[in-house]
């Protein structure tokens, strides 16, 4: 019985996302785990989309101001605003479709390549059957992002063009829907049109990623060894819901700050019209931020943070929130 109690407290004090002791290491129980990821990380993702998707908005048409011309929008509120009037609480959530696909697969990617480069690091480097210390699981986090960049930087593209209102509206303009954006990315750019931006992506989602899993683990590290400090806490193996989500916001905010200017990049890398990115040729992602820095220097990298970051944490406090629930309830 005392064995067993320590072993709840060691697994108490080490509990990582992804990182479950005692699950089976037979190929059934990987699958099993694989499909757990996908189908929690899925449902944690569009419940956080939905939830920031208006100020994802805000934050791409301030990103995506022209570079010659007046500032369309003087801040997050007045683009809000202005937004608002325009077009309503619809224009806010306008081609949202894109974005809750991207998020289903951005989650659930995040959640099981970061629980596949876990179980690579402990049958090679870290064979002990402790668990991954804190350093191991950033690189760990810095790979699932390298790995989910690919598959959202196409998702990206589409959500950022139908974000971004155009530059000539009229009554009788109808903006494009997905399918559209899609037909014309592949009519002028071909197949690999669809990964304009992806370096923006890459930079961004390998080291938010290792910060957004490693803020959550150290917050969680820190709380489970809080929690065993008072006596009805003792033998708590999960965090309470509440401490989850401050966890979670932790590493929403640690997401978003750190590598937003990579952020802002790629938005308007991708916010560019189809038809002039073919005739004068793609910009490279350098070339983009030069201009940017020049233009508007570190502010102009930064425009839209303060929005993002505000939106990111209770996102993300959601998102861990939903999983780590779901894992506990069918597990």
């Amino acid at each position: 019985m005392e064995a067993t109690k320590r072993e709840i407290l060691v697994a108490a004090d080490h509990t990582r996302t992804g990182q479950y002791v005692g699950v089976e290491s037979t190929p059934t129980g990987q699958g099993v785990e694989a499909l757990k990821d996908i189908v929690f990380g899925s449902t944690a993702g569009i419940i956080g989309k939905f939830i920031e998707y208006p100020f994802d908005t805000v934050k791409v048409r301030l990103q995506s101001q022209p570079d010659h011309l007046p500032l369309r929008y003087t801040g997050p509120l007045d683009c809000f605003r202005q937004s608002f009037r325009s077009e309503g609480l619809r224009g806010l959530y306008r081609g949202i479709s894109a974005p809750l696909v991207g998020a289903a697969i951005e989650t659930s990617s995040l959640f099981f390549s970061y629980r596949l480069a876990q179980t690579a690091l402990q049958g090679t480097m870290f064979p002990s059957p402790s668990p991954l210390p804190l350093s191991a699981l950033l690189v760990c986090g810095a790979a699932s992002g390298a790995f989910t960049s690919l598959l959202l930087t196409p998702i990206e593209l589409i959500k950022c063009k139908l974000q971004v209102p155009s530059a000539n509206p009229s009554h009788s303009f109808r903006a494009p829907g997905p399918l559209a954006l899609i037909v014309a990315v592949y009519r002028h750019q071909g197949i690999l049109g669809f990964w304009h931006g992806q370096l923006g992506t890459l930079i961004r989602e390998t080291g938010g990623s290792a910060a957004w899993f490693g803020s959550y683990e150290a917050v969680s590290a820190f709380l489970h060894k809080y929690n065993r400090g008072t006596s009805e806490s003792q033998d708590m193996l999960t965090l309470p819901i509440h401490q989850q989500m401050l966890a979670g916001a932790t590493a929403g905010v640690s997401y978003n700050f750190i590598f937003y200017p990579a952020d802002t990049i790629k938005s308007r890398m991708q916010t560019e019209e189809i038809s002039d990115v073919t005739k004068g040729g793609r910009r490279t992602f350098f070339a983009v931020g030069k201009a940017l820095w020049h233009t508007q220097g570190l502010k102009g990298l930064y425009r839209g943070c303060g929005i993002t970051v505000g939106r990111s944490a209770p996102s993300s406090a959601f998102i861990f929130a939903v999983y780590e629930g779901l894992r506990e309830w069918f597990d």
